[in-house]
């Protein structure tokens, strides 16, 4: 990966664990949030329960890892579904807050949760992995580095979301409009999804498939998600 990764990383890592935690575990919770959060929660929403329907309904004996984790929405929702979810991110202060969340002891169990890098070795091999909003922030090639040095680690198939590139979203980039200035995140950076494909393809050897596509638009929530499945 390429040094602008370690300086993006570092940003996010600030960002997420100090300027912004509270706002983000607001944002994931049912609490009450301003009409532009409205809309990221509504897109968030639709996108999660879009990535979740292609993964099986049964997931009992099946591990997963949850690449960028967040407050874990995503690692209980699979945890439900029976599978042994790792579940980590780079901002403690939002795996704490997931941790804290979940009283079910059964579900307990079956999640991991971790603070770190979500390319590091030693999280073990899975058979599905989702990075759900979690590599948006980076240049398109670190993109493909990060999920490229996960996918020997996977069995069956991954899954991750991207801004886009579109001219709406163009704008608001340039606009800068995402958050309001006091709680703004590192950018989001709009990439074209044919190069980042493309990008992946060179990394891995076209040892991956492409599989499902679906993006979502809720005014100031725009993604785009990806499955590749392996041949």
């Amino acid at each position: 990966m390429h040094n602008t990764y370690q300086t993006r990383r570092a940003e996010l890592q600030t960002y997420f664990d100090e300027t912004a935690s509270v706002t983000w575990q607001k944002l994931t919770s049912n609490a009450p949030v301003s009409g532009i959060r409205a809309t990221v929660r509504a897109g968030r929403e639709a996108m999660h329960n879009e990535v979740l329907s292609w993964l099986p309904d049964d997931m009992g004996g099946l591990r997963v890892l949850d690449a960028g984790c967040g407050t874990g929405t995503f690692a209980v929702a699979a945890a439900k579904r029976g599978a042994e979810v790792v579940a980590i991110d780079i901002a403690r202060s939002l795996v704490e807050t997931a941790a804290e969340r979940l009283l079910d002891p059964v579900l307990r169990n079956r999640i991991t949760w971790r603070v770190g890098d979500m390319t590091r070795m030693d999280l073990g091999e899975f058979d599905h992995m989702v990075a759900m909003d979690s590599i948006i922030h980076y240049e398109a090639p670190d993109m493909a580095a990060m999920v490229a040095k996960i996918l020997p680690r996977i069995r069956r198939s991954a899954i991750f979301t991207y801004a886009p590139r579109t001219p709406l979203l163009l704008a608001m980039h340039a606009a800068g409009k995402f958050f309001p200035r006091s709680d703004r995140a590192p950018a989001i950076v709009p990439v074209s999804g044919s190069r980042l494909m493309d990008l992946l393809a060179a990394e891995t050897n076209d040892a991956w498939q492409p599989g499902l596509k679906h993006r979502v638009n809720s005014t100031f929530y725009i993604s785009e998600a990806r499955e590749i499945i392996r041949r």
